[in-house]
This record gives structure tokens, C-alpha cells and sequence, in this order.
């Protein structure tokens, strides 16, 4: 399992899809448009296996702060492996989950044994290329306007039984999506591994206890599980 830094946000626009029946690209657009549902204090963990070692990924949003006239949210990506040198947090502070990166007001990132860093959004937009297994629970849904749908099928997790959505992206990943759950992922496998809903809750709180060191000019670290 591969761990880098935090890559492009998940689009939460309204989406179509041209040359679909009417029926399949509203099913679409609905489970996309549902990534951008969650709320404050939700959250959603996934089995995650690799190339090499596995573990376990949660996103959630775990607080929100007030810039003018707009409500920023905290996103944090938090991965805990076996290894904790392999363990991590990411946390992102946008307006939403479809802002990317780019428009990341600061970022926060505290990876195995060192000390957590506060890097400027600035900062963030430079990284928004790099990309790894983890960032897949972000990438998909960037992904849902060129989707191509399979149907609707039952996908077994750990979370359960659930109907979902199957859809496949152009770099060849195969999506489970359901509007029913938190950030709308299900299931989701890819050429570096897979992720599966392990669990979903409401009580998510920040990862990270320590206050985080202003770096603003630091690069953020990548592991290798």
C-alpha cells in the first residue's frame, strides 16, 4: 500500500453524462452529487489492501471554520498500517471536497513517528500531482463525469450488503458507489490495490492532538508500505 501526499479533491458539482439513458446519468449524477453530502462529524473507514502490507483508511470531516461569508471545512484522511513509520494523517482546510487542492487554504500533515506540520495552501497546489493508493478514496469520484456505468449490483463489504452503483473510470478503476452512504464510496479497485467500507459513524474528531509546527515552505513526506 502506497502513501503520498494529498492529491485532487473529490468534484461534488452536479454532474451529467452525455449519451446515457436519461434513468442511468440521474442514478449517476446522484450518487456523485452525494459525496459532497457529508456532514460535520461523519466519517467513513475502508479496508484497504496492496502490493504489500494492508491497513485501514477514514475520512471524515472534523470541524469547520467561518472565512468571511464562506464555511470552511477540515477533511482529514487518516491511514493507520501496521508499520507506524507507515501510519499517517492528512487534513484540509476548503470550502469543500470539490475545491482540489489549488484552493486549499492550509493543510495540515502528520506522518509515522514525526511531529505534525501546517503547510500553506500554496503549498498544497504544489503537490496537487503527486498521487498514490490512498488518494483513490479522493480521485474516483474527480472522475464521475466521464464514468462509464456498469449498473446497479450488490456489493459485499465489511460494512454489509449494500446496492450500489458500478461504475468504471478511464485509468481503469472499478467503482461501488451508493448516494446512502457517508462520501459516497462503497468499494473501490484499482491497479494499486483496493479499498472496502468497513465502517461509518458520526462522531469523528481530529486525528491529531499535538498543536502543528508553521512549515509553510515544507514539502509534505511520502511513505512506502
Amino acid at each position: 500500500m502506497k502513501s503520498r501526499s494529498l492529491a485532487s479533491f473529490i468534484t461534488v458539482a452536479v454532474l451529467t453524462a452525455p449519451g446515457l439513458p436519461a434513468q442511468t446519468a440521474t442514478d449517476l449524477a446522484d450518487v456523485c452529487r452525494s459525496v459532497g453530502a457529508a456532514k460535520l462529524g461523519q466519517w467513513a473507514s475502508f479496508d484497504a489492501t496492496g502490493k504489500s502490507e494492508g491497513g485501514k483508511l477514514r475520512l471524515a470531516v472534523i470541524g469547520s471554520e467561518r472565512s468571511g461569508d464562506t464555511t470552511l471545512n477540515w477533511f482529514e484522511l487518516s491511514v493507520t498500517a501496521k508499520d507506524p513509520n507507515h501510519s499517517g494523517v492528512v487534513q484540509i482546510l476548503a470550502p469543500s471536497l470539490a475545491a482540489g487542492t489549488g484552493a486549499a487554504r492550509s493543510v495540515v500533515v502528520k506522518w509515522g513517528l514525526q511531529p505534525a506540520v501546517k503547510v500553506s495552501g500554496q503549498m498544497a497546489a504544489m503537490m496537487d500531482n503527486k498521487k498514490g493508493q490512498n488518494n483513490a478514496v479522493f480521485d474516483w469520484a474527480a472522475q464521475c463525469r466521464s464514468a462509464h456505468v456498469v449498473g446497479w449490483e450488490s456489493a459485499t463489504v465489511p460494512a454489509g450488503t449494500i446496492r450500489a452503483l458500478h461504475v468504471t473510470t478511464d485509468d481503469g478503476t472499478d467503482v461501488w458507489a451508493s448516494r446512502d452512504v457517508q462520501f459516497g464510496l462503497v468499494r473501490l479497485r484499482g491497479k494499486d490495490g483496493e479499498l472496502a467500507l468497513a465502517a461509518r459513524g458520526t462522531d469523528a474528531k481530529s486525528s491529531i492532538t499535538e498543536k502543528p509546527l508553521e512549515m509553510p515552505g515544507m514539502m509534505m513526506p511520502s511513505s512506502k508500505p
